[in-house]
Parts: structure tokens; C-alpha cells; sequence
């Protein structure tokens, strides 16, 4: 039981599959067995150390063939069992009490909120290699549920929820707002419209909204973004989505993945000004020159990837940051985040990490570490960005693939 209770409980904090630290286990019990004896043979004190160690290392062999499902279902249990005691009363009053940013009819918007991107549920059209990925480490880690992991994230005192179409698993996120007896009136519930309901124009939208509101168990949503500026068809998404709104439908209307010269594009024709753009913010996709339009416009920026899906977590300069102010590198990138004035959206499937993703108010970085990691941006990485853009902007619609009304010359710093 020790050995099992043990090793559930490192890799539920480490990527380390349980069957090599199951081998690394018996290799090290059946080497204490071989010492153990040598010392028993000239130590007339110790009897009994031989045999017991053996015994050990034999119960150790052992647990190595034990069943995959039998660790699997144990780690289930403690999972269950232990959550409760993970975020403390304080933890969670600092989400709970977290800042906010005035959207610009004057509603607060959480600094703060839980990502529900790849949560329970991975989108066809998502990065196959992510979903190969999550594909193979599904055999050594059980896979939790969209309405287990958002409950957990409410428990732990998340309030802002970051949902979409494309991420289908927004059933999923309402049954967890349902059952958790968390108000809709503390909740600030965002959803994002896709690419292929985009091009289909309004009737399409409105039943696409109707839907997401039935799924999510309310009656409006605090913020609808349109997902993607597709190309001659995301201003009159746009402009639905106002409709929308002045219907009660949709409290505030944002974008998402909006270039400079998208939002111009808007603004061109007449519609207001977006209440928010939601982008790929964090130290090595520091857009400066975009980001400084749209604040200039009074644009709130909403942060994904912010913590880089977990990429960065062992670069120099997180590692040597998070040792001088006793954090970790994925706190000292939503510390970076927050400090900006950006909306930081961390995602975890874990609920420890859920309130380690969110211990970020209670320290600050200097002007000199902020700048330093605003500096983390290549040439080669905003080159990458760009060649993003143009590949998903109809991504899922009818010119998949396609240039097709592709805007080949935008601002990509």
C-alpha cells in the first residue's frame, strides 16, 4: 500500500508514467535487499533486517505486475478524497477577491480566469500532434471530464469562465456551474462564436448562441467574442452579434485573434468598438506594437497560452525568477501577465495546479525582470505567429486551406 499510495502520489505531480517508477522502485528495493544481507551476515544485531527488506523487495516486484486499471482506479479514489483539502480558506478568497479590469461600458471584468480549452474534450481540427500527444499519455494518467475539472476550478474560487463553440465541451462546463451552487450572478461566463457557424451567417449565429446558452444553463453569456476574423464574413458576424446583444442576449461583445487591421476593418464600417480582444499573450509572443493599439483604443486584452501550454517552464530566466521571489516559473509568467493589465487565463486538468495558477497577487515583479521578459520575443516567433494567422482565419470553413481573402500584410509586432 505504501509503495502504490507513493508513486499515485508523484505522478499526479509529474508527466513520469507510474510503470517506469514502478521499475526504478524494484531495482532500488532489490538493491537495499542486497545490502540489507551483506550487513545482517556481520551485524549479529540485526537478525531480522535481512528478511524483512527481502520481503519488502518482493512486495515491491510485485506491485511492478500489479494491473495498469488497479493504480488507475486507486489514483481516482485519492483524487476524490484529497481535492477538498488542496486549496486552502485563503487561496481561495485571493480568486475569489481578485482584481478587475472595467470593460468599457464600465463592467468588471475577473483579471483571472479558467480556460476550458482542451478540457475533457479535444477538438477535431486541433493540433494533431497535441492530440497524438494526449492520445498516448491516456494509457499511464486517467482523463478527467470537462464537469470535474470546471467544478474543481469553481471550488477553488474561479468566477471568470472562458468557453466556446469550438471547444466542445460547453454541456459540460454548465453541468459543473449547476452542481456547483455557485450563483450565475458571481459567475462571468465568456463564449466565443466559430469559423464555420461564422460563415453561415446570422440565422446560424443566433441558433449557435440559443445553443450555447441552453448548454451553459443561463440565459445570456457576460462576454461573446467572434472566434476567428474570417475572411469577408466577420464584420456581419460582428454586427449580429451586436444585435445580439442589444436583444439581452450578450452583455458585452469582444474578438478573438484580431489583428490591427481587422479591427480597423470593423471600425471602418461603422460597428463599435470591440470590448475585448482575446490573443496569445506571454513573454515569447510579446506583440508590443499590436497590443499598444488596442489598449490605445480602449480594447481589454484577454491572455491564452499564457502560460505557453506548459512549454517554458524550464527557460533560464522563469527558473532564476521564480527562485528569487520562492515561485514557479508558470507564477512568474501570470505575475507578467497580470502586471500588464492583460486577462490571464491559465488552464489545468489539475486541481493543484489550479491554485498554483492562481497564486500570482501576492508578489510583484521589477522593472528590470518585466523588461527582461518582454525581451523573450524572436524574430523567428513572430514569423511562426504570422504563418498561424493566415492558416486559421478560415480554419474549418469552406476555403480551409486557402488564401482565400487572407490578409497577407498585417502588423505582426
Amino acid at each position: 500500500e505504501g509503495e502504490e499510495s507513493l508513486l499515485l502520489w508523484i505522478s499526479h505531480r509529474t508527466t513520469t508514467p507510474i510503470s517506469s517508477m514502478k521499475v526504478a522502485l524494484s531495482a532500488l528495493s532489490l538493491l537495499f535487499a542486497t545490502a540489507a544481507t551483506s550487513i545482517a551476515a556481520t551485524t549479529p544485531r540485526l537478525p531480522n533486517l535481512a528478511a524483512n527488506t527481502v520481503n519488502r523487495a518482493s512486495r515491491s516486484i510485485a506491485f511492478v505486475n500489479r494491473p495498469a486499471n488497479s493504480s488507475r482506479r486507486q489514483h481516482q479514489h485519492m483524487m476524490s478524497s484529497s481535492n477538498s483539502n488542496i486549496s486552502t480558506p485563503e487561496q481561495k478568497q485571493t480568486l475569489l477577491s481578485c482584481p478587475s479590469i472595467s470593460l468599457r461600458d464600465g463592467t468588471p471584468h475577473p483579471s483571472i480566469g479558467f480556460g476550458t480549452y482542451k478540457v475533457g474534450f479535444i477538438p477535431a481540427s486541433a493540433s494533431s500532434a497535441v492530440a497524438a500527444s494526449s492520445a498516448s499519455s491516456s494509457s499511464s494518467e486517467p482523463q478527467r471530464t470537462a464537469e470535474e475539472c470546471v467544478r474543481d476550478a469553481l471550488e477553488v474560487g474561479y468566477r471568470f469562465l472562458e468557453c466556446a463553440e469550438f471547444y466542445g465541451n460547453e454541456a459540460e462546463v454548465g453541468k459543473a456551474i449547476q452542481g456547483s451552487g455557485v450563483g450565475r450572478e458571481e459567475l462571468f461566463i465568456c463564449s466565443k462564436v466559430w469559423t464555420t457557424t461564422i460563415e453561415k451567417g446570422e440565422d446560424a449565429i443566433r441558433a449557435r448562441l440559443d445553443k450555447t446558452l441552453a448548454d451553459l444553463g443561463t440565459d445570456y453569456v457576460d462576454l461573446y467574442l467572434v472566434h476567428w476574423p474570417v475572411p469577408n464574413h466577420h464584420v456581419d458576424a460582428y454586427k449580429t452579434l451586436e444585435k445580439l446583444q442589444s436583444e439581452g442576449k450578450i452583455r458585452n461583445v469582444g474578438v478573438s485573434n484580431y489583428a490591427v487591421e481587422d479591427c480597423q476593418e470593423l471600425l471602418d464600417t461603422g460597428c463599435s468598438p470591440p470590448a475585448v480582444n482575446q490573443i496569445e499573450i506571454n513573454p515569447f509572443l510579446y506583440r508590443k506594437q499590436t497590443i499598444e493599439y488596442f489598449q490605445g483604443q480602449g480594447v481589454v486584452l484577454q491572455s491564452y497560452r499564457s502560460l505557453r501550454d506548459g512549454k517554458a517552464m524550464d527557460h533560464p530566466t522563469l527558473v532564476e525568477m521564480g527562485k528569487a521571489h520562492h515561485k514557479s516559473p508558470a507564477q512568474i509568467l501570470g505575475r507578467w501577465c497580470v502586471q500588464h493589465g492583460f486577462v490571464y487565463m491559465p488552464k489545468s486538468v489539475k486541481m493543484e495546479r489550479m491554485v498554483e495558477n492562481g497564486e500570482v497577487f501576492d508578489f510583484e515583479l521589477s522593472g528590470e525582470e518585466m523588461a527582461e521578459l518582454d525581451g523573450l520575443t524572436t524574430p523567428e516567433t513572430l514569423t511562426a505567429f504570422e504563418g498561424l494567422y493566415r492558416k486559421c482565419v478560415n480554419r474549418d470553413t469552406t476555403k480551409d486551406g486557402t488564401m482565400d481573402g487572407v490578409k497577407m500584410d498585417i502588423t505582426i509586432g
